[in-house]
């Protein structure tokens, strides 16, 4: 019994120092500052939980040996292994670049400085480019899209690619209250103004549909064509975006858990919780980036559908910050664009998969907005409907952009098909 109250005290005087810590770290960014409160507080409330279960359960003669026993070994001894693993760095090894031919930096009118891919068109220049516009938030994937996208620059499509701020070999944020949905669509802006192109056709995929969706709601005039694949909800209140570890095997689940469970990450989010700047402080981009592209890597096999081949190679060039900022507690309530929206006759394409973890309403909402959209539902695609050589949606793309039928009946009814597997 004596074992199970130390165990009692060690957790409550974790949760007082836990407690400590972030109040202080919401005042002050200074990662010193912060941590020596949060371990001060904790010894304190360990050791005078410690005393009051010797007094009690050991005789007066014993009781300062008891104590110091106690302490050390209940209190002392598993907050230095927490304490350590916490505050010490994870060596990092220098990134390896993500190598995409052609990729050049852009500097931005709103300070943001990007990298950018061009994909020039192999047959006669259409009038209109694409600019492609990636998910996450915070996962590029700049080699994969180019590989996707690039059988349209044979339909005389010239195609940009960019890595949004905060991912890739894109700038990063001192402050990661920077990355916002506002900022992203200001940079695409920005980047239309800096590349020199009156209208663009938009492909957002995810996160990204939802920033192309905003970005049409704003700029409606500068878009000639909407193509979304998997997008993200426009609805608040659609949580759905939370599930992608719901599609995960139990041994997955572990695996991904015991890295987001780890002391330094699981307190750098925290701090992300109630302070961004102390989080930054703690956590550098370097570090966090490196784990960050561990986790996104865990999570592959949610976002295919059950027994495909996944592909076996390393994440790079996610963005932590980029990624967790805007889904944290001290982000501001993203603004709902749907009014915005509603009636814009701009043409689009909305792609579905059949085991996208996404609720279905998602993609059927900005159908519904958009009176000239349409969507195709595809089966046996995952979330990213197009990656792994997808043919038939990359037919249906270029389809669209070059006013030919589509290779897929477009999905008219409310609900969602049979099978489908995501929420409704």
């Amino acid at each position: 019994m004596t074992g199970l109250a130390v165990a009692v005290v060690t957790v409550a005087a974790s949760a007082c120092g836990l407690v400590v810590l972030l109040a202080v770290a919401r005042m002050a960014a200074a990662p010193a500052l912060f941590m020596a409160a949060g371990m001060g507080v904790f010894a304190a409330a360990g050791y005078a939980g410690v005393a009051l279960v010797a007094a009690r359960r050991t005789p007066r003669a014993r009781r300062r040996a008891a104590r110091r026993t106690m302490f050390a070994v209940g209190v002392l001894l598993p907050g230095a292994v927490f304490g350590a693993a916490a505050v010490v760095p994870r060596p990092q090894a220098p990134a390896a670049a993500v190598a995409v031919p052609g990729a050049f930096p852009v500097q931005l009118a709103t300070g943001s400085r990007l990298t950018v891919v061009k994909l020039a068109a192999r047959a006669a220049p259409r009038r209109t480019p694409v600019i492609v516009v990636h998910g996450g938030p915070g996962v590029p994937e700049l080699q994969e899209n180019a590989r996707s996208f690039a059988s349209l620059t044979g339909q005389g499509f010239d195609v940009y690619l960019y890595e949004q701020l905060g991912t890739g070999s894109s700038a990063r944020l001192s402050d990661p209250r920077g990355h916002t949905r506002e900022r992203a669509v200001a940079d695409l802006e920005g980047l239309r103004e800096r590349l020199g192109l009156d209208k663009v056709v938009l492909i957002g995929h995810s996160y990204g549909g939802q920033i192309a969706a905003r970005y049409l709601a704003a700029h409606p005039g500068r878009v000639a064509q909407l193509v979304l694949t998997s997008p993200e909800a426009l609805d608040p209140a659609d949580t759905s975006g939370n599930l992608v570890s719901a599609r995960l095997a139990v041994a997955q689940k572990a695996r991904l858990y015991a890295q987001l469970l780890a002391p330094r990450p699981l307190l750098s989010y925290l701090l992300l919780q109630v302070n961004p700047a102390a989080a930054h402080a703690f956590l550098p981009d370097a570090e966090a980036d490196t784990r960050n592209d561990t986790v996104v890597g865990l999570t592959r096999p949610a976002l295919h559908c059950r027994g495909a081949e996944i592909p076996d190679r390393p994440e790079q060039g996610t963005g932590f910050y980029a990624m967790q900022y805007p889904q944290s507690a001290t982000a501001p309530r993203p603004s709902d664009p749907r009014a915005a929206l509603a009636g814009l006759t701009t043409p689009g394409l909305i792609v579905k998969g059949s085991c996208d973890y996404l609720s279905w309403r998602s993609a059927a909402g900005y159908r519904d907005l958009l009176p000239n959209s349409q969507l195709i539902y595809v089966t046996g695609a995952g979330h990213n409907v197009y990656h792994g050589g997808r043919a038939v949606v990359m037919t249906a793309i270029s389809a669209f952009l070059t006013d030919r039928p589509l290779p897929i009946a477009p999905y008219t009814a409310s609900t969602p098909p049979s099978g489908y597997e995501g929420p409704p």
